[in-house]
């Protein structure tokens, strides 16, 4: 019996060292990406790059109707929304991912803002006060990386038409209005600046 469990163990032995050897010999097939995967990767980054801004949000405990309404939401305020797979995404990025990457864990989806960035935040922002569900991560304006806060201020900024009108009524107005109101735009956006540095600095504390 001693010598049927020594034959034995010197077969499973031998078994052993010649599977590691065709692990090591055998070349593993490069298996190409699946055209699906390349095709989304395509689409991310044909968004983002036609794209004034893109909000990435958790959209963890909101319901199948609850995302299509946000999404229906967004593009009334001309955007898309899209769920995406965060390895996927961070290809699309590119040299974009930057510190994007830190915020790429969990369920993600992406408002992509072509047009005016302000409206599809505040739509965001609205809709999870309403819903009291799903959270902003970070937001990609123009080429830049904004935390939520900053996100959050940038959706308590006028849109675009707001503030075109905005500098048509300056240029019109009195030598006095254009003062003052000029002057409260740069204080708003000074304080728009220092909320963010703010964020920022309490993130790297």
């Amino acid at each position: 019996m001693p010598f049927a469990r020594a034959g034995t163990h010197e077969l499973g032995e031998r078994a052993r060292r010649e599977a590691i050897a065709i692990t090591e010999t055998k070349a593993i097939p490069h298996r190409p990406p699946k055209a699906q995967k390349v095709e989304q990767v395509s689409e991310m980054a044909r968004l983002l790059s036609e794209s004034k801004g893109a909000i990435l949000t958790d959209y963890r405990g909101l319901t199948v109707s609850e995302i299509t309404d946000l999404r229906r939401r967004l593009q009334g305020a001309g955007a898309e929304y899209h769920v995406v797979k965060n390895t996927l995404f961070k290809i699309a990025c590119g040299d974009q991912v930057g510190e994007l990457e830190e915020h790429l864990t969990g369920p993600i989806a992406v408002a992509f803002a072509l047009d005016d960035p302000v409206a599809p935040a505040k739509t965001i922002f609205d809709f999870i006060r309403e819903k009291r569900k799903a959270e902003v991560k970070v937001g990609l304006i123009e080429g830049r990386v904004y935390q939520a806060e900053g996100v959050r201020q940038l959706s308590q900024l006028p849109p675009r038409q707001v503030l075109i009108g905005q500098a048509i009524g300056i240029m019109q107005a009195p030598i006095y209005n254009l003062v003052g109101t000029l002057q409260g735009i740069i204080n708003n956006f000074v304080w728009t600046l220092q909320a963010i540095h703010d964020q920022k600095a309490d993130a790297g504390s």
